[in-house]
């Protein structure tokens, strides 16, 4: 089994929720009506993000995503690697008895 890269697991993940915050706050600033549901949700878990639909707000919350994806990201590729088993340097996969 191969092993998963910490820092990248969280640079991916950070930068997945992280866009996905920005690209749904963008769209929202152009088109109203758009994403307002998942605007509200974020807005409810983020204490600085809201959903007064500015550029100041959007670019908070998509810090907040940043910072909240590298960390879930960090923490699900840790317990890949902890509950994964680690294979020794000869491919054999080893577990303590």
């Amino acid at each position: 089994m191969m092993r998963l890269s910490l820092k990248a697991m969280a640079i991916a993940a950070g930068l997945l929720w992280g866009g996905a915050i920005l690209c749904v706050g963008v769209i929202n600033l152009a088109v109203p009506s758009y994403g307002t549901n998942f605007i509200q949700l974020t807005s409810s878990v983020y204490p600085w993000f809201h959903t007064s639909r500015t550029i100041g707000n959007v670019a908070i919350g998509t810090i907040d995503g940043l910072i909240d994806g590298a960390i879930a990201g960090l923490i699900l590729a840790w317990l890949y690697n902890a509950f994964g088993g680690a294979r020794t340097h000869t491919g054999e996969l080893h577990r303590e008895a």
